[in-house]
């Protein structure tokens, strides 16, 4: 048997990643003097709650004890562990990850990947590493499987506010000022592992923006869509997905996903996104 496993930061709720037999260890996120547990201990819109009010929150990477620990745990039943995370350019989660499998002297049945990904996309890698092992497929396969997403696929965030990435320290606040004044807000993408500011737009023109280069990249190709979302706003989230099933692509299944504690504590409360992949 082979085990996979992730972080948090795939947003992939507990309770649905469990019945999908995946296993996840949570980040850590800072809201004033307590540590709480992403996914576990903090709900998403406790987190965007505070950042509405003023507050501010802060991410910790998973300790390398704890992936030790973890490793351990599941080869006592597993053969082998797959073990799926982050980008490396945004956490030191996956260099805490391969710390412990040397650690342990078992990099040999840990087999660490490193996604150059987060939240819904970082999801998509976990999810083809393990249908490749479904398939009857080797940990070669799987991490194979989980690092051809990133060039498959194609993810693009716009946020309402620059004031939450001003906080984090992401961008200068005469940079937020004279952005916010304009209406102008940057559509981020993963570029090498980064999530950068590919271009800018104004902000009630977003949606149609990151919808239109969907169809630049994919044409009318069958695709699945996702639709990310930072806070449980039902009607924001339907008008998003009635934008998509509108838009003119070839849309084969559309989700809907919920931007967890710890990628939302960056980008704050209302950002948006689209994911799509070829069906």
């Amino acid at each position: 048997m082979i085990a996979v496993l992730t972080d948090s930061t795939c947003d992939l709720p507990p309770q649905q990643a469990h019945k999908l037999g995946i296993h996840i260890l949570p980040l850590t996120v800072q809201i004033e003097e307590r540590a709480l547990l992403d996914w576990q201990e903090i709900d998403p819109d406790a987190v965007y709650s505070h950042m509405k009010a003023g507050g501010t929150a802060s991410t910790a990477p998973v300790a390398v004890a704890a992936f030790a620990a973890r490793y351990r745990e599941l080869l006592d039943t597993h053969d082998e562990v797959v073990s799926v995370h982050l980008s490396g350019k945004l956490s030191e989660t996956v260099e805490h990850a391969r710390q412990a499998a040397a650690l342990l002297n078992l990099e040999r049945r840990i087999h660490v990947v490193d996604s150059g990904l987060a939240s819904t996309p970082l999801a998509e890698a976990v999810l083809a590493a393990r249908a490749a092992l479904l398939s009857g497929g080797d940990p070669a396969s799987a991490v194979r499987a989980a690092e051809a997403v990133r060039a498959q696929l194609h993810a693009e965030f716009s946020v309402p506010s620059l004031d939450y990435l001003r906080r984090g320290g992401r961008i200068g606040r005469v940079q937020a000022l004279f952005g916010n004044m304009l209406g102008l807000r940057p559509i981020l993408g993963f570029e090498g592992g980064e999530l950068k500011a590919l271009r800018r737009c104004k902000v009630d023109h977003a949606t149609d923006d990151m919808l239109d280069g969907l169809r630049q990249r994919f044409g009318n190709e069958a695709l699945c869509v996702s639709v990310i979302h930072a806070g449980r706003d039902s009607g924001r989230m339907q008008a998003l997905r009635h934008a998509v099933t509108s838009s003119g692509l070839n849309v084969r299944s559309a989700r809907m996903h919920l931007m967890g504690p710890a990628i939302g504590a960056h980008v704050g409360p209302g950002t948006f996104g689209f994911m799509a992949r070829p069906a």
